[in-house]
């Protein structure tokens, strides 16, 4: 795909909003990648939710972010103390991924580009810009290094 390899995918999903934000980076899926693509999803969108007092994340049972991981665990406390907010983190029980509303997201989001050639970035960036969760389409996040953001 142009000058990366492989994209890995990484979406957030603001429930109440129905706004799916979709990240796409450049590494493996790490703990150190998915707490680096919630700072910057919070830095781009705290801004959307003023007087906030916690956030609550709602995550699957992937083994990069399970609450024994060490390094997953650190990192959120160390972005918890930066951003002053409590994280309170939620799993889903595993094998319930129909329950998880971003897995939803992702379904409607393969839908969309079934049979699709996603042979660069910007063809990716394309079909998913034009993909839509209740009406809506995926939020205009700016770039950040090893994390390749889709904007609409």
């Amino acid at each position: 795909m142009g000058t990366y390899d492989t994209l890995i995918p990484f979406g957030i999903l603001e429930v109440k909003q129905k706004q799916f934000n979709v990240l796409y980076g450049n590494s493996l899926e790490t703990s150190d990648f998915l707490v680096d693509g919630l700072e910057h999803w919070w830095r781009y969108r705290k801004k959307s939710y003023p007087g906030i007092t916690s956030l609550q994340i709602d995550l699957d049972n992937g083994p990069e972010l399970e609450s024994g991981r060490t390094q997953f665990i650190k990192r959120m406390v160390d972005w918890s103390d930066k951003i002053q907010l409590p994280i309170e983190l939620v799993y889903y029980p595993p094998y319930h991924s129909k329950y998880n509303p971003v897995e939803h997201c992702w379904g409607v989001l393969e839908c969309h580009w079934s049979g699709a050639l996603l042979t660069d970035l910007d063809t990716v960036r394309a079909w998913t810009k034009t993909m839509r969760w209740s009406g809506i389409p995926p939020n205009s996040i700016s770039w950040m290094p090893n994390i390749i953001v889709v904007s609409s």
